[in-house]
């Protein structure tokens, strides 16, 4: 039998053995102080973006001093450039779409990279609008499995949620950005454990990708892309069969 796995799915699961901390803490730092700056607020309580990236943070073990500096950084007090999201479209191998978020101080030296990475690798960079189309903004927590994944999926449906999808690793249940902390504290009261929330693009439809020497061009297309610098998440609407 063949089964499926996302882009999404094989990005937490490779998350989860990455060893490439320094990296992960410097993208995470970044991400720490865009928020701050956008949000105008170095509380976590009146700023949920900066709550939800210091859960994730935390969760890969990055230091608190680390985490601090970034705050710090993000409220003006680090001496460096002002960072801002960016989120460029584009297209990868088998025309998948893109959706690359980013952290910089610098979008066009940024933009120009991007460009030129994804037209070396078989891809290319659109214009605004040119694969937004195929996502949709949406808030992801992932529940861990335990026990029984079909009486889990039920008791979450029971709690109002109904857009629930079951992984080989977690629960997916996505929910409107704007619910996201509500929905979060729901299932926290009902006894779950969550491994991860964040803001997403999720793909309305995914394009198949079977034969496997174009799995695995398109796998390390993404890989490398993500491991970008300044790149803080890859969104791809590619669904790999796994036979």
């Amino acid at each position: 039998m063949s089964g499926h796995s996302k882009w999404s799915t094989i990005k937490h699961q490779k998350g989860a053995t990455d060893a490439k901390r320094g990296k992960l803490f410097s993208k995470l730092g970044r991400a720490i102080s865009v928020v701050v700056r956008e949000g105008k607020s170095d509380n976590p309580e009146n700023n949920a973006r900066l709550r939800l990236a210091i859960e994730q943070a935390k969760a890969i073990n990055m230091p608190k001093e680390n985490i601090n500096r970034a705050i710090e950084r993000g409220m003006g007090r680090g001496g460096t450039g002002q960072l801002e999201t960016v989120i460029y479209e584009g297209f990868g191998p088998e025309k998948t779409g893109l959706m690359i978020e980013c952290v910089t101080d610098n979008k066009n030296r940024t933009g120009s990279e991007i460009k030129s990475f994804l037209e070396r690798g078989g891809g290319g960079l659109g214009s605004p609008g040119s694969a937004n189309y195929l996502f949709e903004k949406k808030g992801l927590i992932l529940v861990e499995k335990s026990g029984n994944s079909e009486e889990q999926i039920l008791k979450l449906i029971d709690l109002g949620i109904e857009d629930v999808e079951e992984e080989e690793d977690f629960i997916e249940v996505y929910t409107k950005p704007e619910q996201l902390e509500e929905i979060k504290e729901k299932i926290t009261k009902a006894g779950f454990v969550i491994k991860e929330a964040s803001l997403v693009f999720k793909p309305l439809s995914l394009i198949t990708i079977e034969e496997q020497t174009k799995k695995d061009k398109l796998l390390h297309f993404l890989e490398t892309v993500e491991d970008l610098d300044e790149v803080q998440k890859v969104y791809c609407n590619a669904d790999f069969v796994v036979k």
